[in-house]
């Protein structure tokens, strides 16, 4: 069977427009960007071959023919949401979209969300694939889990909450860590580094080893968990977010040597759409996750 209809994303723009006169304030309804419903419009537009909304005031107003056309659908749109709260897989469930840098989601959020889950059994969380350099314009996504990057301002409309993982410590097998008595030994060690962060060992040793002399960088690692994986094989020293190798040091096959931190003025953060303020399934999210990560910087384990 062809379907001749438009999409729901298209009548739910359409819809939306019409019941609050703006583009801004349907995105805002929808969760989604302006240009997202605008786009969402002119495809529906485009596919009934006429001009549904007057864009031409203030208001954003239905034409004669999208009058007509609202009438015919807006209550058969309705009766859809009707029937899904009615008959929906699991009544009562929200849905939180969210995309997450891979290192942290692997080793720091997925482990903690059966404890979410228990807590908030009707919310549901759903990963979507992380993109580098994110602009946030995704309508695939509701919430991110982002890395601040210094010299990058967060744009704007978009509200970003400090998580965790500004700080670096060293952290190597406890055989390695056995030869190391002050942070200049580092020097004669092999120092794995993350390849997207070649300073990171240049600014632990300086602001907080008090070595000044440049490092000679070891094997490099395009993801943290591969760096964890080769620090816990021995292969060498790494500087990481204590946050990402909570498992390795209760566990023993990594430990910190020097008790000092760096800061890198980075760190994760928290980011969803301002309009999403006040949204109760992402505050909820976002009160859950400053918890644990308040949790998770006091239980870090320090090697002596």
């Amino acid at each position: 069977m062809r379907f001749k209809s438009p999409s729901l994303p298209e009548l739910h723009a359409f819809l939306a427009v019409c019941q609050l006169g703006s583009f801004r304030k349907a995105a805002e309804a929808l969760y989604v960007t302006q240009a997202g419903v605008s786009r969402a419009v002119l495809r529906l537009e485009q596919h009934m071959a006429c001009t549904l909304l007057d864009r031409s005031g203030p208001r954003v107003v239905p034409t004669a023919r999208g009058h007509e056309y609202r009438a015919l659908i807006e209550a058969h749109v309705t009766g859809l949401e009707n029937a899904f709260d009615r008959f929906g897989g699991r009544s009562g469930m929200h849905k939180l979209r969210i995309s997450v840098a891979p290192t942290l989601g692997t080793r720091w959020l997925v482990p903690r969300l059966p404890k979410f889950r228990a807590l908030h059994p009707d919310l549901e969380i759903e990963f979507r694939q992380f993109h580098y350099d994110e602009d946030f314009s995704r309508e695939d996504v509701d919430v991110w889990i982002e890395i601040k990057r210094p010299t990058r301002a967060w744009p704007r409309g978009i509200r970003a909450r400090y998580l965790l993982g500004r700080e670096i410590v060293p952290a190597c097998s406890p055989a390695l860590a056995a030869g190391l008595r002050e942070p200049g030994d580092l020097l004669g060690s092999t120092l794995l580094q993350h390849t997207n962060y070649p300073d990171n060992w240049a600014l632990w040793l300086q602001t907080a080893g008090g070595v000044p002399a440049p490092p000679a960088l070891g094997p490099g690692f395009d993801l943290g968990n591969n760096l964890i994986v080769a620090a816990c094989a021995g292969m060498g020293v790494t500087v990481i977010q204590p946050a990402l190798i909570e498992p390795e040091l209760e566990s023993g096959k990594l430990v910190i040597p020097f008790r000092r931190a760096a800061n890198t003025e980075r760190g994760y953060y928290f980011c969803s759409r301002a309009a999403m303020a006040g949204n109760d399934a992402s505050d909820r999210l976002a009160h859950w996750l400053m918890s644990e990560a308040e949790a998770s910087a006091a239980s870090v384990q320090w090697a002596a």
